[in-house]
């Protein structure tokens, strides 16, 4: 019986690129792309991102191919492509908030917040004289987002509550429920204002405009945004909870109101605060039942009132003598716009964060 020789040992490790390899390489292919451009007489920012990405693409994938091996080279390219995407998905946000920022910036001071803009006519220069200011649109959109946050937020929770408490999933008025609330998420916002102004144009005459009409409007954007987040946040709520309250004797609304609902409080407002952010911004529904006016109104019962977003669009759309100055009020009316979006959106993160139920 001869001896056989002893094969050579299965490597179990594989070649390594260096870390730095990915922004070496990606710095130097930029470079190269660069400089060809250049010296063929022209560069363009465009194809300089395109040709830079495809060519690490393509060296990064035979580079850890040859060193390393498929399954790492497959890695890394579609790591490249994830980030590529990201970037590409990041870049409009991140111009229009420099856009937005940079412009309105240059505009808004504590004059511009607290000063009631508009035009004038000056009989001493017989000229018309625009001021600068935002504070009626501000006060507009507080007032016609709060009054649609009043209306909409119980309707919101107390349906979500119903159709997850109360409902059977073969009752027929949850399914018309949950058909209507699917049909009005994907409702434009233009036809909620149309139909506000239609509503009150019939209760009220042809001058319908105001500010509850515009409020009535949000609510139909609003109120299919509450019930399936709220929905959501009470499907999540374990079954042992409401299991083990009814068990101790509890009433069924007492369950609701003290276990269900305060356990799934953080998600809850969370939503609440998201759809207000949500209809913060609507130009069309506001612009069509409230309409506009360079006046300050706090009465949403009577009169057009103005808001943020509509005052950035007929700034910008329609604007005075002066279209300069016109154009600094829309930058600036969009920029409050972007703060009070951010105030809502960092209001949410810390509710969530206090009504956590870790946190209790």
């Amino acid at each position: 019986m001869t001896a056989t020789a002893p094969s050579a040992p299965l490597a179990l490790t594989s070649g390594q690129l260096p870390r730095f390899i990915e922004p070496a390489l990606l710095a130097g292919v930029a470079v190269v792309v660069a400089g060809v451009q250049v010296l063929m007489g022209g560069f363009n920012l465009a194809t300089w991102l395109i040709l830079s990405a495809v060519l690490y693409l393509i060296a990064i994938g035979v580079g850890s191919a040859i060193v390393e091996n498929r399954r790492k080279a497959v890695d890394r390219v579609v790591r490249g492509l994830v980030t590529a995407a990201f970037l590409l998905a990041v870049a409009p946000l991140i111009s229009t908030l420099y856009t937005v920022v940079s412009k309105g910036l240059a505009v808004v001071n504590w004059q511009f917040v607290t000063q009631v803009g508009g035009t004038a006519f000056d009989p001493n220069t017989l000229e018309v004289v625009a001021t600068a200011g935002a504070w009626q649109a501000i006060a507009g959109t507080l007032i016609i987002t709060g009054i649609a946050a009043l209306i909409s937020v119980p309707i919101g929770i107390l349906a979500a509550v119903y159709l997850v408490e109360y409902a059977l999933p073969t009752n027929p008025l949850r399914r018309a429920i949950t058909f209507l609330v699917d049909v009005m998420t994907g409702i434009p916002s233009i036809v909620a204002g149309l139909f506000a102004f239609s509503l009150f144009s019939l209760i009220v005459g042809p001058k319908a405009f105001s500010g509850f009409s515009a409020s009535i409007a949000l609510c139909v954007l609003m109120i299919p945004i509450v019930i399936r987040s709220t929905e959501e946040m009470l499907r999540l709520v374990p079954a042992d909870l409401r299991e083990a309250s009814l068990a101790l004797g509890v009433p069924r609304s007492a369950t609701i109101i003290k276990v269900v609902l305060r356990t799934a409080a953080s998600g809850i407002i969370t939503g609440v605060v998201l759809a207000v952010a949500r209809v913060v911004g609507e130009t069309a529904p506001i612009f069509i039942a409230a309409s506009f006016t360079d006046n300050f109104n706090a009465n949403p019962f009577e009169g057009p009132m103005q808001t943020l977003p509509v005052m950035a669009y007929t700034a910008y759309s329609f604007p005075g003598q002066d279209i300069d100055a016109s154009q600094a009020n829309a930058w600036g009316a969009a920029f409050l716009l972007v703060v009070l979006v951010v105030i809502f959106n960092l209001i949410a993160r810390i509710v969530a964060a206090v009504f956590a139920p870790k946190a209790r």
